[in-house]
């Protein structure tokens, strides 16, 4: 294909999410109320409890065997790569616009973050229905990108709900100060007046106040970092997943035209196909939050520069470093010649922030305003460099 092809064929998916996502913005607005605050919080909790690991469950189950995850390794690991890097570029930013100490969390976040699911699983078979694609014929790039896309999508969740939702959880929270005992400066100026036995005896006192101590700090831990967030529904539904499409008796017994239980794959598809369509309607309601708190920006407790910084980071050098990151691998024979799956693998440093941010913010009742306003100008730009670099990374591939 040539490049104004290749553009034609970037362009489109990104026109298909801004139309969903303008009636999404027009739901939400003051005169219709029908995606209001707490519809989209109610719609937020359905695609967390059951679109999205209904969504998750049934293609990880169709599209991963073990052939085909021995050959697509690499992907677990550049996604978190992606985490990596972006977490990187987000504490510089940080460290460049000096953010709220409660923001600290959203932008590190925000550039580390992606939008792993919705956005590659609208772009994928938007490009591989194109006539003449690059990748083959449709119905063979459909089948493997969605796997590709799947367990891309998969990842992403799991990093996201446990590293980005234990990241914002500690962040969110402000640091409380540690208050000197009276006991403490007066064992630190005590004079040695006791016998040798009695030392002994407090030295062992000691040693179980300081293991009391460790104790004490173990627990402070496990309450900052929610363990339980690790087994999130769309966490269960991946591990479910893997184990069916793994073990040949349980995928034959559910995955297939002639499987005797096929009737709950169907059904998980089902509910899995509302996923992507109800996100972007949040995403565009969510947007027009973000629109009217952007008219003061300095109000909502971020600043432009903190907005510039994650735009730069999430659209300019994140790619950059997926180019060098994906096209190094191959050149090393980490990842296989096939152009799709390079794609999918230079895809993930493109997109812009997860849209479970939000859902996060809420749940923590803390940077809410703020995330609306990220992504607001995040998914703005994001029709611009969904557009550029998908073509790039085509051209590169194919």
């Amino acid at each position: 294909m040539k490049l104004l092809e290749l553009f034609i064929a970037s362009s489109k998916p990104v026109v298909e999410t801004l139309l969903i996502t303008s009636v999404g913005f027009y739901l939400a607005l003051d005169r219709v109320n029908l995606l209001g605050p707490d519809a989209r919080k109610h719609l937020n909790n359905i695609v967390f409890y059951v679109f999205s690991p209904s969504l998750i469950g049934s293609r990880l189950a169709d599209s991963v065997t073990y052939e085909s995850l021995v050959k697509m390794w690499f992907m677990p690991v550049n996604v978190m790569l992606t985490f990596i890097i972006g977490s990187l570029l987000g504490w510089i930013v940080i460290v460049i616009t000096k953010p709220p100490s409660h923001l600290r969390g959203l932008i590190i976040s925000s550039c580390a973050s992606g939008n792993l699911g919705t956005m590659p699983l609208i772009i994928i078979p938007a490009i591989c229905k194109e006539k003449g694609g690059p990748f083959g014929d449709a119905e063979s790039c459909e089948k493997y990108g969605m796997g590709y896309v799947t367990l891309s999508m998969t990842m992403g969740t799991v990093y996201s709900w446990t590293y980005i939702y234990n990241l914002m959880r500690v962040l969110s929270n402000s640091p409380v100060e540690t208050q000197h005992s009276v006991e403490s400066n007066y064992n630190s100026c005590k004079v040695p007046l006791i016998s040798s036995k009695e030392e002994e005896e407090e030295d062992n006192h000691n040693k179980v106040g300081r293991w009391e101590k460790l104790k004490q700090r173990v627990v402070s831990l496990s309450e900052k970092v929610d363990l339980a967030s690790i087994f999130a529904p769309a966490t269960i539904a991946a591990i479910i997943a893997l184990v069916i499409g793994l073990i040949t008796p349980l995928r034959n017994l559910l995955i297939g035209t002639v499987a005797p239980l096929r009737v709950v794959q169907d059904s998980l598809t089902l509910l899995g196909d509302g996923a992507i369509p109800a996100m972007t309607l949040i995403m565009g309601g969510n947007l027009l939050k973000g629109l009217t708190m952007s008219s003061g920006i300095t109000s909502s407790g971020i600043t432009k520069f903190s907005i510039i910084g994650v735009l730069v980071a999430r659209y300019i050098l994140l790619p950059i470093s997926g180019v060098l990151i994906v096209r190094g691998a191959y050149k090393l024979d980490l990842v296989t010649s096939e152009p799709l799956y390079q794609f999918v693998l230079l895809l993930q440093y493109a997109v812009p922030p997860a849209m479970n941010l939000g859902t996060m913010t809420q749940l923590f009742g803390s940077g809410e305003s703020e995330c609306s306003v990220i992504m607001l100008w995040t998914y703005s730009l994001a029709s611009i460099s969904l557009t550029l670099w998908p073509t790039f990374f085509m051209w590169l591939v194919a």
